[in-house]
């Protein structure tokens, strides 16, 4: 789904992107809820920025890149760690591109963000490659998503990929493993 914003481009600079877990949901400017196998997925639109809201059985997940005031957590390159029940994983990484470069890169993801069934981009007013595209799906029994948010006028696109799935237990527990063998008192 391709959405034209009404908002002003406000968060205009890639190094002032920031990511955080576990933030209430923000204002949005876009929403997308979807049900990718037990899960409720919402993928929000937040100006320049992303919020993805994971809710099933096992709890909830809430990520966000965006421009956060206060905020002392930049933009990570990747981060792995537990939540829950869950083993999240997330990467960034920033291209820099020439302009026709970028025009060419922005055509081809909102093509394919905005024809695919889990995928939301919006557009802002005053440049037609200005935007920020996501695209969820269940795959092997884990959620992904991936973000694109676009500053056309530095030539920066920043590019996110997360999968969240359910915690593996240890090597040798459950799934018909070799048990260890039971303390004697």
């Amino acid at each position: 789904m391709l959405k034209s914003l009404k908002t002003a481009y406000t968060d205009t600079r890639a190094t002032d992107l920031a990511w955080a877990l576990g933030r209430e949901p923000q204002p949005a400017l876009a929403v997308m809820d979807l049900r990718l196998g037990g899960a409720e997925v919402q993928l929000r639109l937040l100006g320049a920025s992303h919020q993805v809201l994971v809710e099933d059985e096992r709890g909830n997940c809430s990520e966000t890149v965006a421009c956060m005031p206060g905020s002392s957590t930049p933009l990570p390159l990747g981060v792995a760690k537990s939540i829950g029940n869950w083993d999240y994983e997330f990467g960034a990484r920033v291209e820099v591109l020439s302009q026709s470069s970028f025009a060419r890169r922005a055509q081809e993801l909102l093509e394919l963000v905005s024809d695919h069934p889990h995928g939301l981009a919006g557009t802002f007013p005053g440049s037609p490659h200005a935007f920020t595209a996501m695209l969820a799906q269940r795959h092997e029994g884990q959620l992904r998503w991936r973000t694109w948010h676009a500053y056309p006028q530095e030539g920066r696109l920043v590019a996110t990929r997360t999968q969240v799935g359910l915690r593996r237990p240890p090597a040798g527990f459950g799934g018909g493993g070799a048990r260890p063998p039971l303390a004697r008192t």
